[in-house]
């Protein structure tokens, strides 16, 4: 991985929220829309305060038989990982094994806080060696045995 790569450099950006106070319903339509898997929930000022992912939203509303028209997209807000746009690449690799995650919010620190990308394994994909491709791969995906 080139050293001097920080999370601005391996991101996605223009990163979309969905609002805490949308519905579940409303988020898979964006996610649908944006062709994506995960949407970051962003509060009434708009920071970040959650991830959402399609199976959130199949686990545990549609097969529990909820509407999900009925379920604000905050509701859904557990444990959240994010990196600062300027930490470097080897911090943006620790923080998705250490977490088991395969999208990690980017927020621009010195910026106000606000989330300017989103990394996804795909973005990894694009800046690391197979060697640390394999890592991660074996990292995050591993199983407790």
């Amino acid at each position: 991985m080139a050293s001097k790569l920080r999370a601005r450099d391996i991101m996605s950006g223009g990163a979309r929220c969905v609002g805490a106070h949308e519905s579940l319903m409303d988020a898979a339509k964006m996610m649908r829309d944006l062709k994506v898997g995960c949407l970051p929930i962003c509060g009434d000022n708009n920071r970040l305060t959650g991830m959402i992912t399609d199976r959130d939203i199949v686990i545990t509303c549609c097969a529990e038989g909820v509407d999900p028209a009925t379920v604000q997209a905050g509701s859904m807000s557990g444990e959240l990982h994010w990196i600062d746009a300027d930490a470097d690449a080897s911090e943006v690799l620790r923080t998705m094994e250490d977490h088991h995650i395969k999208r990690l919010p980017v927020i621009d620190v010195k910026g106000g806080h606000q989330l300017v990308g989103m990394i996804t394994e795909a973005n990894l994909a694009k800046n690391l060696s197979d060697a640390e491709i394999a890592e991660f791969a074996n990292r995050v995906y591993a199983t407790a045995g």
